[in-house]
């Protein structure tokens, strides 16, 4: 009962991580698509900053071209001439960051494009996902009410100090307080057992408990069913089918 118990115990306890892996998921191609879209809210900002520049720079260059044709001296001519020269300048790089973060804005409009259909994706396995699970789960609760009732009915046959006993030991060793002999040896450490303890514990008629002497778990042993003693015992037939 215990054994059975343990397993839905170790299978609810698989839940929370599925579960979690599936959120994972889901926020994972959330931030995608939010980091997509915020680059490209940075994007379409810088483009009105630099179509703002180029602007700017242009009115600049109106403003000394009409200038020019007030000044009287070569001097303040040149002079003129060259901060044309250097706003045109800017204006031709804030008009190469303009096309660059067009450029971008595409790259991000793709992005943007291809995350959402990711999102999409992702929430749909997402919802039968959790159906599953929670199929799973449900499924899982039942079973171990069914097990823990009836635990609840069989131990309330052993006798207190045995069930006592018992419930110490698996307190020590993690909810497994009997271990099979298997090969005269215990199956919870792997310890030999003496060869006395195993011959007490074939004979069947024994009432006592047998621990093992390293890791104190309750033994149990099951004899080789008859099947079994049966094919052991029956010679192997030859080829042609008589018994050799």
């Amino acid at each position: 009962m215990d054994n059975r118990l343990n397993a839905v115990r170790a299978r609810i306890a698989t839940f929370p991580k599925k579960s979690a892996e599936i959120e994972g998921r889901v926020a994972s191609a959330k931030g995608e698509l939010d980091a997509a879209k915020a680059a490209q809210l940075a994007t379409i900002k810088d483009r009105k900053k630099y179509e703002l520049d180029v602007e700017q720079h242009k009115e600049r260059v109106r403003k000394y071209r009409d200038q020019t044709s007030q000044v009287k001296t070569n001097e303040a001519y040149k002079a003129l001439q060259h901060e044309v020269e250097m706003a045109e300048a800017e204006i031709a790089k804030a008009e190469d960051r303009l096309l660059e973060q067009m450029v971008n804005g595409e790259e991000y409009d793709r992005r943007i494009k291809a995350s959402d259909k990711l999102l999409k994706e992702v929430e749909q396995v997402a919802v039968g996902l959790r159906a599953t699970f929670d199929a799973e789960k449900a499924e899982a609760d039942k079973e171990l009410k069914q097990l823990t009732e009836e635990r609840a009915r069989v131990a309330a046959e052993v006798p207190e100090n045995t069930l006592h006993h018992y419930d110490r030991i698996m307190r020590k060793h993690n909810n497994m307080a009997v271990a099979e002999v298997r090969d005269e040896n215990c199956a919870g450490c792997g310890v030999r057992i003496r060869p006395h303890v195993i011959q007490e514990m074939r004979r069947g008629d024994r009432q006592e408990l047998f621990e093992c002497e390293t890791c104190t778990r309750i033994l149990h042993y099951t004899p080789p069913n008859a099947a079994d003693s049966i094919a052991a015992a029956t010679p192997r037939t030859t080829a042609a089918g008589h018994d050799s």
